[in-house]
């Protein structure tokens, strides 16, 4: 623990009454000391008793002015900073929304398969991480942000629909905007392009990670100007892993899109690329149980969390057993309560 401060500091005032009660109780022992050295020179008690029995007189006293001081502290209810483990994750599931992802290859169609292989991931998921859900083609969007409430990022996922192109740079993004704004109201610091606006934010240490990371789910090559390795570059320097699932065959499948014929294929190289560049990984799922297995891998981080914790009671507790040991003391030696 580190850090001391306090609720209500001005409650410390308080304190400055021990020394006067310290001056009071000398003066009260000095006083009592005087009559007992007239008592022992008169021969009515023995010295060396009367030395020892001051001795011990003193010690329920000050174990009583220890209490009180713990008490009064305790009374401006301190907070100090501790280091807590705990389960702790963000996790946004950025679903590339492109036409393709209605492919019948995984059935019923690619994008069913993966939200059902979703839904499973998210209801093993504990209460304490946090899923958002963004969608991406062309462009962007956060559809759900992450939250513990299940049902509502269930909800959101089953809204999603193929559209148009792909854009995996928008999909990280975005992605990286909704984390950004979910830890503790950050200023969103990358726009929809993909490129920085100023300030640019400091660059964690290489191998540092925030409790977050981007599933990124996608079937399709980039079909976008913004560049995914750029945007993937950003995560990195924010201390963002992100995990791609490549959804169909790298070989490739046609599709009909409007009446046209449409070749489409996996770009699995630049996939595991951005997954390198944020230590993240990259897996393939052909199957509908490869998507459940992909799922099963990506666990929540166990953390180590600084955080202002009042520790209020723990200043209570300790004053009540100072007090109780004086008053035991007492009892045991004067058979009496101090």
């Amino acid at each position: 623990m580190s850090g001391m401060t306090f609720l209500w500091p001005s409650v410390l005032i308080s304190l400055a009454a021990l020394p006067v009660l310290i001056l009071l109780y000398l003066s009260l022992q000095r006083r009592k000391r005087r009559i007992l050295e007239k008592l022992g020179g008169l021969g009515l008690l023995q010295q060396s008793n009367n030395r020892n029995l001051a001795v011990r007189s003193n010690i329920p006293t000050l174990l009583f002015l220890a209490g009180l001081a713990l008490l009064l502290i305790a009374m401006a209810r301190p907070r100090t900073e501790v280091s807590l483990p705990k389960i702790q994750s963000t996790i946004i599931l950025a679903f590339d929304v492109s036409g393709s992802m209605g492919a019948e290859d995984l059935k019923p169609n690619r994008m069913e398969a993966a939200k059902l292989a979703a839904r499973g991931f998210i209801e093993r998921q504990p209460a304490a991480v946090l899923i958002g859900v963004v969608s991406f083609s062309d462009g962007g969007f956060t559809v759900q942000a992450p939250t513990d409430d299940r049902q509502s990022t269930l909800d959101a996922i089953e809204r999603l629909k193929p559209t148009r192109g792909t854009s995996l740079a928008n999909g990280i993004v975005v992605s990286l905007n909704t984390i950004s704004t979910s830890l503790e109201g950050e200023t969103t610091y990358y726009g929809s392009e993909a490129t920085p606006t100023s300030p640019t934010p400091t660059p964690l240490p290489t191998g540092t990670y925030l409790p977050a990371a981007i599933i990124l789910l996608t079937d399709g090559e980039n079909t976008s100007d913004s560049d995914p390795l750029k945007a993937a570059l950003a995560a990195a320097d924010r201390g963002v892993r992100i995990y791609t699932v490549g959804v169909g065959s790298p070989a490739g499948i046609d599709l009909e899109v409007e009446g046209f014929i449409v070749h489409t294929r996996l770009d699995e190289p630049t996939l595991k690329q951005i997954a390198a560049v944020t230590g993240g990984a990259y897996f393939n799922a052909q199957t509908e149980e490869d998507l459940q297995n992909i799922y099963s891998q990506i666990k929540p981080q166990l953390i180590i969390k600084t955080e202002k914790m009042e520790v209020t009671a723990l200043f209570a507790a300790a004053g009540m057993l100072v007090f109780l040991i004086a008053g035991l003391y007492s009892l045991f030696w004067f058979s009496r309560l101090p």
